[in-house]
């Protein structure tokens, strides 16, 4: 297999190439996904029946501890890359870690945050709004959490092989997937609680 010196590592071969434009082809239909649940929860906003409205149950204090963790955990993320770049895997992997920490803290308030919405009458089958709100929400959140276990995976393959062309793509890809979770959760934060916050 040629590998292009020239070129980042994870873009070094054409196979490799060949997988990060796959992955963007994926992202695009993550961005349907995404696209369709938002859809869903405009239209069903204002159907809160006999239910609590978004007003009436979010906080803006938690959402803000979660949108600071993943902003931090994006910037974190691209520290990692860069050090991966540079041929530094200690560093690397040491982002990476603080990603997943990071990753892990946005997880526990966000399911923090459902308990707390169940104990407040709030469940999925309230209101039509409720659903929306929680298929949404769960469905980010699955997403953190399954790049928890993917993340957790390469860290475990970087250490025992070390900085490949193989591992590097692997970790180049994991990080296109982590900002796309980042830019879900800014269109969250923005269209979902603060727009609930403030109608």
């Amino acid at each position: 297999m040629k590998i292009d010196s020239s070129l980042p590592l994870e873009y070094s071969t054409e196979e490799n190439r060949l997988k990060i434009f796959g992955f963007w082809i994926f992202l695009g239909a993550e961005i349907a996904l995404f696209a369709t649940l938002f859809t869903v929860y405009f239209v069903l906003e204002n159907r809160t029946g006999s239910g609590p409205t978004g007003a009436e149950i979010f906080e803006l204090t938690p959402v803000l501890l979660e949108t600071f963790i993943l902003l931090t955990s994006s910037f974190t993320i691209g520290l990692g890359i860069h050090a991966m770049r540079l041929g530094n895997k200690k560093a690397m992997m040491s982002f990476f870690i603080i990603t997943l920490i990071l990753g892990l803290g946005f997880l526990g308030i966000e399911i923090f945050e459902f308990f707390t919405y169940v104990h407040e009458g709030a469940t999925i089958t309230t209101s039509a709004f409720l659903s929306a709100l929680m298929t949404l929400l769960g469905t980010h959140g699955a997403h953190v959490t399954f790049g928890l276990f993917w993340g957790t995976a390469i860290l475990i393959q970087v250490a025992k092989r070390g900085l490949t062309d193989k591992t590097a793509n692997k970790a180049f890809i994991f990080s296109l997937y982590w900002h796309f979770l980042d830019v879900v959760w800014i269109f969250i934060f923005s269209f979902v609680y603060l727009k609930g916050l403030i109608s």
